[in-house]
């Protein structure tokens, strides 16, 4: 039984984070339609006007935004501000302090590993960095405060969890696949550097991948880093939705429904979707942000090789998108 002088904390704290959950989630929901009529500028889509001044080095403003995340999680797994007062430090065969290890992992290669082994990286658009800003300390925020809250310590704690097992060994295996078919794309950039065919300005060097998913889609890293971060949501909380009743039909039939959207929208941060917890909230929103990049780039690729590229191969999800 945990200590009860770190139980739930109410007040400014509690409802802060139950109203950052919620409008964190229908920020993303809102923001996917927007994204498939406009273009991300960074990476093949950065604005051609190369001498902007609102145009950033791609690799430094990569390693800025990124860092975010992991700093507000340590902060807020450590100050655990839904409990009444910050609980000792956890061993780390504790299962909340392993997967804040995963969490930390992800980001050190991310944010770090990853960047710096990179040759060179098509400038961004400040707006990029901005916006991911925004998202990392929400993100990093939330995360931290569930993984160090009563509720989470608890739920971990309680009796060996089959899912807590599974989710981890799932969200390893997102992990390699992640790194792996990224680094199909860097030995693209390290051979094009080696033969002189990347050259300073003049943007990237792009080719067709091959090996490992590319054969069925054009984005697996995108598909292993959704595997990645479900196995994690599976190990760190129950499951978000239970449908009870409902059928497939009433649940789209309510997507078309004006007072649908409506009663989320005025629905208190505590009662919106209770189970939906930071871990979850994250799945959805990388998913719901990285399908129209990835549609558009598969686009791209599609335009630029035309017939070199496979016909067959899907966007992000295998034989579906």
């Amino acid at each position: 039984m945990p200590d009860p002088t770190w139980m739930f904390t109410t007040g400014p704290a509690l409802f802060l984070y139950n109203e950052t959950r919620k409008w964190f989630t229908l920020g993303s929901l809102v923001l996917t339609p927007v994204l498939l009529i406009i273009d991300a500028p960074f990476g093949r889509f950065t604005p051609k006007q190369q001498s902007s001044i609102f145009l950033l080095d791609g690799i430094k403003a990569w390693i800025f935004m990124e860092l975010i995340s992991p700093s507000c999680f340590i902060y807020t797994f450590l100050s655990s501000p839904l409990s009444v007062q910050p609980p000792p430090l956890p061993a780390l065969s504790d299962r909340h302090a392993i997967l804040a290890l995963c969490f930390l992992a992800h980001y050190l290669n991310r944010a770090l590993i990853s960047p710096l082994r990179t040759p060179s990286r098509s400038k961004t658009h400040i707006i990029v960095p901005l916006s991911g800003i925004s998202f990392n300390v929400i993100n990093g925020s939330l995360m931290g405060s569930y993984l160090s809250s009563p509720f989470a310590r608890m739920w971990l704690q309680g009796p060996t969890r089959t899912s807590f097992y599974v989710g981890l060994g799932i969200w390893a295996v997102g992990l390699a696949g992640n790194i792996y078919h990224d680094e199909i794309l860097l030995n693209i950039r390290l051979k094009a550097k080696s033969k002189g065919k990347a050259k300073e300005g003049q943007g990237e060097h792009y080719a067709i991948p091959n090996g490992g998913m590319y054969s069925l889609i054009s984005y697996p890293n995108y598909f292993f880093e959704w595997v990645e971060w479900f196995g994690f949501a599976l190990a760190a909380s129950p499951l978000p939705f239970r449908l009870g009743g409902l059928t497939a039909a009433s649940v789209v039939s309510s997507m078309f429904n004006s007072q649908t959207y409506i009663d989320l929208i005025n629905t208190p941060g505590q009662s919106f979707v209770p189970n939906l917890s930071p871990p979850w909230i994250f799945l959805l929103s990388e998913f719901l942000l990285m399908v129209p990049r990835a549609y558009k780039g598969h686009r791209w690729y599609h335009d630029k090789f035309g017939d070199s590229y496979p016909k067959d191969r899907k966007a992000v999800i295998p034989f579906v998108l």
